[in-house]
């Protein structure tokens, strides 16, 4: 019979190799018109009750050709004719590796192909492995009949579990059994030993192979992780296809009726199968059974093994709280919140709870360590993003800022205390520092250090420390507390507000952003504790220094010091510099600048204490200046009093200077009206000081004078100008003295310090100045008054009594002479009030010697004024000796003493002849020529009387 259609041609097979039973798409030309085509190529016995089952089922019985051969296998029982193009099927077990396609159909006949197909060797399945196929058993049925017993099926293992080379060691087996006492190379035992294994099969294998071997076992490993899924996903299509051919013959069966007919096909087929299930059931029972135990047991295992960090983390929280890792704890913690914190299994539960009790003892530790003090801001932080990390309950950052404004309040308060018993003890000596200072005080390992000194006060050294008095060491004491304290705590109270206390990330969360709002809700309560710190130093300084500016109960609270003995000015400037390096400290920690105002009110009234206390102190130096009076003058006929005068005052200045300093934020004290007024008091009372100490040093007598500093100046030119060293001043020296000095404080020594005031800020020295002056020239008129009447007394006493000795008359009077000894006599005595005034001061000369002369004019113009008449000689006699005086002192003549001796003058008789006239010019011609060497100091003078 002819053929309709072309032979079959198979142009391609997809995939092209695979193992036995691989399912494959064949592609081609004429591969049949359809099921019956390809399938009816075959000669077989006919079931006339199921057609397509008999095409099936035909084939068991079946002599004819292959109608599907891949590799010489025939795969029509397995084969699913798709379209003419398509055919699906699975390879056999065919002997040859490699192969065609040939297909065979009944329009077609037998075909050919252009593609081949390999078949590849498949890997061996054990007894115990799942298959999607069936498993030739061949091999194993051989492997039993090579032994003579049967083997079990668990001894069914790979010889070589790592998968490379073996080799074996020839070492001894004892000495592998004492080197492992109890152990087994055997890896199916219980005991064993992997080492005893390497030593024994692998003990020469390369590094590289053993990584090569850890890669075999992970690949083994995950494979049998896969487990069931793997072999679903394997036999999928598997399983559909037998579902499909069931769902097939159950239809045909049904549309037959034949489905329950005794002794049919399928009650047949279904006792064959029920026998051969209870057959593998009863061969397969015990190895299953123990199998399912095995894996049982090695469920319960993983299970363990899987959860061994719950198990093990009470135990692990133990240790890593006493090594101090609280960061693995907290992330133990937290792993196992989110795993077990709503587990139901009741074992898991109780661990659960155990750690929950490890984690509240925790808790609380971490507390205990954040309120304990003293403590780093480190640690501090630290405990605290523990603690948030531990949702411990309550606000441990709030907690920890309270105990630390508790712990500096009760520092301050210690420190204050211990130098209160340090002085009532040891009197202030720094021999029981040490053992008085509280053991609180002494931890403050930290403890900033405050830079001070300026250029009047001595080094910081020991010496200078243990001369120190004890409020300057407990201010300085105190600052340190402060400085070293409040710092950290206000970088706590910054990094509890902004948030990042509780995350070091910055991150927020719920958490975070609650604790931010509780901090911005308490800002008012930390403004308190500022207020409450910054206002217990400054009671505790006024308590030590400005007892006066506290209340009554504040002083009995925050004083207690000895007030003996005041602070010098120079301790009080170092007591303000501390204070204001305080001050600069915290204000550069943007602390705001109201919570400090009670430091800037304090540096302001102990500014104005400094000052007042070295005035104070100044006036006491200025009355000890008397006592360093050595009496030798220099060339302008000064002491060194007024100088050394000077130089106090003007180290009071420069001592006054950095307390007087206006720092930014302070008040000039000298805008102080009460300040103002009490420093120019103190002021004109310390140059009113002074000027007592001349006053009552130009009354001493010479018992109250201490000569041994009384010596002859060498060096001075004017050798007039220093007396002997065994003998002091007299009083008329003295008088000189103090009179010269008092000129220079006038003209130079108080101008100099009204300079030195206003260089200073001192707004009322042009005040002191004027009071002083008017003071120092009140002296200078009583001094000088004094002296005059002391030397003028004894010179116009003896006038009177040397014009009528002899009981001269003018009246009755021989021709005169020459001039009477008595006007010799007192202008010997100008002479020597001229010498003592000149070894002391030459310009004291023309003012004190005016005065001298206008003392005796004027006792001469009353003694001529007395008279009642002259004779002719005694006009001629007095007007002799007025001129003579006249002529000898008229270098000194004022206009008072011109007046004086013109009135002498025109009370005498005027000269009525030529020869009166020539006779009185010789006379005084003779006078002057005869006392020309002691008229010679009237003689000239280049110093002007002075007029006052």
């Amino acid at each position: 019979m002819s053929r309709a259609r072309q032979p079959p041609l198979v142009t391609g097979i997809s995939p092209n190799e695979g193992t036995p039973w691989t399912k494959v798409t064949i592609r081609g030309e004429n591969l049949g018109s359809g099921p019956n085509d390809l399938f009816g190529s075959t000669h077989t016995k006919q079931f006339t009750h199921v057609a397509l089952v008999e095409s099936k089922i035909s084939l068991l019985v079946t002599t004819s050709t292959n109608s599907l051969s891949i590799c010489g296998h025939n795969c029509l029982l397995t084969a699913e004719w798709m379209s003419a193009s398509k055919i699906v099927c699975r390879v056999g077990p065919a002997k040859d590796d490699k192969g065609e396609i040939i297909v065979t159909t009944k329009s077609g006949g037998r075909g050919t192909s252009t593609v081949s197909f390999k078949l590849l060797k498949a890997e061996r399945i054990g007894i115990l492995d799942q298959s999607a196929v069936w498993v030739d058993e061949r091999n194993y049925y051989d492997m039993r009949t090579d032994r003579n017993k049967g083997i079990s099926p668990l001894s069914l293992r790979p010889a070589n579990p790592l998968g490379i080379d073996i080799d074996m060691a020839k070492i001894p087996l004892k000495d592998l059994e004492s080197m492992f006492p109890g152990m087994s190379g055997d890896f199916t035992s219980e005991n064993f030993s992997a080492t005893w294994y390497l030593i024994e099969n692998h003990s020469g294998t390369s590094f590289e192979q053993l990584r090569l071997a850890v890669g075999n076992l992970k690949k083994q490993a995950s494979k049998k992780n896969e487990g069931s899924l793997a072999y679903v996903k394997g036999g999928l299509s598997t399983f559909f296809e037998a579902q499909d051919a069931l769902a097939a013959i159950h239809q045909k069966l049904e549309s037959d009726g034949t489905e329950k007919v005794e002794g049919s096909m399928t009650q047949q087929l279904e006792r064959i199968l029920n026998k051969a299930s209870d057959t593998a059931d009863t061969l397969f029972q015990e190895v299953l059974g123990r199998k399912d135990k095995a894996d049982s047991t090695r469920n319960a295992l993983n299970v363990l093994q899987r959860f061994k960090f719950l198990f093990n983390l009470p135990l692990n929280i133990e240790r890593n709280i006493q090594k101090g890792d609280y960061d693995v704890v907290i992330n133990d913690y937290e792993k196992a919140k989110s795993l077990f914190g709503n587990t139901e299994v009741p074992v898991f539960k109780k661990v659960y709870a155990e750690v929950e009790t490890r984690i509240k003892a925790l808790r609380n530790l971490l507390l205990d360590k954040l309120l304990e003090t003293p403590s780093t801001l480190h640690d501090q932080k630290r405990y605290i993003r523990y603690l948030s990390d531990l949702h411990a309950s309550g606000d441990p950052a709030w907690q920890c800022i309270v105990a630390q404004h508790k712990w500096i309040l009760q520092l301050m308060q210690n420190c204050k205390e211990d130098f209160i018993k340090e002085q009532r003890v040891g009197g202030g000596g720094l021999e029981s520092d040490g053992e008085s200072r509280s053991s609180a005080l002494s931890r403050i390992s930290h403890t900033a250090s405050l830079r001070r000194g300026s250029s009047f006060q001595t080094p910081r050294d020991d010496s200078w420390r243990s001369k120190s008095p004890q409020q300057v060491r407990f201010v300085e004491k105190l600052s340190d507390v402060v400085i070293s304290q409040l710092p950290n705590f206000w970088k706590l109270w910054i990094s509890y507000v902004n948030g990042s206390l509780f995350s070091e990330t910055g991150e927020k969360s719920a958490q975070v952003e609650k604790l931010r709002k509780n901090a911005r809700q308490r800002q008012n309560d930390f403004k308190g504790m500022i207020e409450e710190v910054t206002r217990r130093l400054v009671l505790l300084v006024r308590g030590a220094l400005l007892p006066s500016t506290l209340y009554e109960e504040e002083q009995r609270r925050y004083g207690g010091w000895d007030t003996n003995t005041s602070l010098t000015g120079a301790w009080l400037t170092q007591i303000i510099h501390t204070v204001r390096l305080s001050h600069e400290a915290l204000s550069a920690l943007e602390i705001p600048n109201d919570l400090l105002q009670v430091i800037q009110d304090l540096l302001l009234d102990l500014r104005v204490h400094c000052l007042l206390v070295t005035l104070q102190h100044t006036a006491e130096d200025v009355k000890r200046l008397p006592e360093r009076e050595d009496w030798i003058v220099d060339n302008e006929g000064i002491t060194s009093l007024p100088a050394q005068f000077e130089h106090c005052m003007v180290q009071m200045l420069q001592s006054l200077k950095e307390p007087m300093e206006c720092k930014p934020g302070e008040v000039n004290i000298f805008q102080l009206e009460l300040a103002q007024d009490r420093a120019c008091e103190l002021c004109v009372g310390i140059m009113k000081e002074f000027i007592t100490c001349l006053e009552q040093l130009s009354t001493k007598t010479d018992g109250d004078i201490d000569i041994s500093h009384a010596s002859v100046d060498l060096a001075s030119p004017d050798v007039f100008g220093s007396f002997h060293e065994h003998f002091g001043p007299s009083p008329e020296q003295r008088f000189l003295i103090i009179l010269s000095n008092c000129q220079y404080l006038e003209r130079h020594t108080f101008l100099n310090l009204a300079e030195h005031l206003e260089k200073h800020g001192f707004t009322t020295a042009e005040k002191i100045t004027r009071v002083s002056v008017e003071a120092v020239r009140q002296l200078d008129e009583h001094l000088f008054e004094s002296y005059i009447e002391k030397k003028s007394d004894p010179i116009v006493g003896s006038l009177e009594p040397g014009i009528y000795a002899g009981y001269f008359d003018w009246k009755d009077c021989l021709p005169p002479t020459g001039v009477r000894n008595y006007l010799k006599e007192a202008l010997v005595s100008i002479i020597s009030v001229h010498s003592e005034v000149f070894t002391v001061s030459k310009e004291l000369v023309p003012r004190i010697l005016s005065k001298l002369i206008e003392a005796v004019s004027e006792e001469m113009s009353r003694l001529m004024q007395c008279v009642s008449s002259f004779s002719k000689n005694g006009g001629l006699q007095a007007r002799l000796e007025i001129l003579a005086l006249k002529d000898a002192v008229e270098p000194y003549l004022t206009s008072e003493s011109q007046v004086n001796f013109k009135q002498a003058l025109e009370a005498l008789p005027q000269l009525q002849s030529g020869a009166d006239k020539k006779l009185l010019e010789e006379l005084l011609n003779t006078f002057k020529s005869s006392m020309q060497f002691q008229l010679y100091c009237f003689q000239p003078s280049s110093v002007q009387p002075v007029k006052r």
